[in-house]
């Protein structure tokens, strides 16, 4: 038991950002780890310190994620935001939504910029709005209803090969994720990336966006941490589907991944803007907004914009560099993001929508909601409900937080269903074990008036930063 007790001079070892943030690190430790070994501990809190809006949804670490990202001192020269009823809320696929996530969902609209909302069957506990929210707001955008890894988004590239094409290529495409793939903190990737969103004006719209540019010159093509992969696998497209491909098996290449520290670093400064302008009780202080009249909502919205370009540019790369690696040449690419906001005109009248892990699912528009490293992912097309403010969902959604995986499951155990469903696994870690998320068919049971289902992808070869 001796070596597991974290010192003071373990303490003095670690960065912190702030007191706070310190004697969170004691609290917490005394109270959720003291049975884990001192390296253990101190790998945690490293973890958080260095990424913490990978622990906005721990209900352990949580307070240590925000204490790191920062305790805003709240002005008092602006009016009191008063709160209204709630507003109209729809939900979808109920059973499967977590309590949590609904108070939250029923909290932001009590927001008197709010108009509409909806909760899709994956929703889950988030930071602000709950993962799996949309909501619509009047003329006003809500940094942290985005969230931090702004423009996150899914796509799917489809090729004219066979199924044996796995076993005849092993080693190619081990090899090419490897050289191809970078996540989290592992750097640029070993060849110059280019891409047309380098030049994009923007990037002198803002000081913060100027500063931005060398980042995202190191940082494209490579991936965040958490749940981001990127996988190839095998595609089965139904008959008459909307791509008018013709039915049957084709290979699959599917990327899950944002915008990066581009993102994170936009959404923690316009978020603490927000949070000074709009004075809201303490619960609720992560859903301040701007107005998008005022310069710095218009600054916001330029860089969200950007910080969607440059993921959707990051997936580009990813796509191209396999492709090349391994000598494919695409059918068709199916894309879109979630944690966005999009000026829409719905119900009669222009909305700024919020979609937090859930995607655009308007008549026609293509998406890909995935389940897990062992189940399948289905391509839809959305049917345009206005109910879900033409939306579904973006996922299967967590069961378990990042904390409760590692305490629910081992890596023999999530090895074991790995191997039994004959997928590979490069790097990763028991957080994004398959147990850890709802099951798939129950959430895809919970949205069939938002989305039609033409096809599935079986993911095969799957490649995610090593925890």
């Amino acid at each position: 038991m001796g070596n597991n007790k974290i010192k003071g001079k373990d303490l003095r070892k670690i960065n912190f950002p702030n007191n706070e943030s310190k004697s969170l690190t004691i609290n917490i430790l005394s109270k959720h780890f003291k049975h884990d070994a001192k390296d253990e501990k101190i790998k945690i809190i490293q973890n958080v310190l260095l990424h913490p809006e990978n622990y906005l949804e721990d209900s352990t670490l949580m307070p240590l994620a925000r204490a790191v990202i920062g305790k805003i001192k709240m002005k008092t020269d602006y009016e009191v935001h008063m709160l209204r009823n709630n507003g109209d809320l729809n939900l979808f696929g109920q059973k499967h939504i977590a309590h949590y996530a609904l108070v939250q969902m029923e909290e932001a609209m009590r927001l008197p910029i709010s108009i509409k909302g909806a909760l899709m069957p994956d929703a889950h506990h988030g930071y602000g709005l709950p993962i799996g929210g949309v909501l619509a707001t009047h003329n006003a955008v809500i940094p942290f209803g985005v969230g931090l890894d702004i423009g996150c988004r899914m796509a799917l590239s489809i090729y004219e090969l066979p199924e044996a094409y796995f076993k005849r290529k092993t080693f190619d495409i081990k090899k090419a994720f490897m050289k191809y793939t970078h996540f989290g903190n592992e750097g640029a990737l070993d060849t110059p990336q280019h891409h047309d969103v380098l030049d994009h004006p923007d990037f002198n719209a803002t000081q913060v966006l100027k500063r931005l540019h060398g980042k995202a010159v190191f940082q494209l093509g490579t991936s965040g941490t958490g749940n981001h992969f990127v996988e190839l696998g095998y595609v089965e497209l139904h008959d008459n589907n909307c791509m008018n491909v013709p039915p049957g098996k084709y290979l699959g290449l599917l990327s899950h991944s944002g915008s990066r520290g581009m993102g994170a670093t936009i959404a923690g400064i316009y978020t603490k803007i927000a949070m000074e302008k709009c004075k809201l009780p303490a619960e609720m202080r992560s859903m301040a907004w701007l107005d998008l009249n005022d310069e710095a909502g218009q600054e916001y919205w330029i860089s969200m914009n950007l910080a969607g370009e440059f993921a959707k540019a990051c997936h580009d790369r990813i796509h191209l560099n396999l492709e090349r690696a391994l000598g494919l040449s695409p059918l068709v690419k199916i894309e879109n993001h979630h944690n966005f906001a999009w000026k829409e005109i719905q119900h009669g009248q222009e909305m700024i929508v919020h979609r937090k892990g859930a995607t655009p699912a308007a008549q026609g528009e293509m998406g890909i909601i995935p389940g897990s490293m062992t189940t399948p992912g289905f391509i839809v097309s959305g049917k345009g409900n206005p109910a879900s403010l033409n939306s579904a969902s973006h996922g299967a959604g967590r069961k378990f937080s990042r904390r409760q995986a590692r305490e629910t499951t081992t890596k023999n155990a999530m090895n074991k269903l790995l191997s039994e469903s004959g997928v590979t696994l490069y790097g990763g870690s028991i957080e994004e074990s398959p147990i850890a998320y709802k099951n798939i068919e129950q959430v895809m049971s919970g949205q069939t008036e938002l989305v039609k289902v033409e096809g599935m992808f079986f993911p095969k070869v799957v490649r995610m930063h090593k925890g």
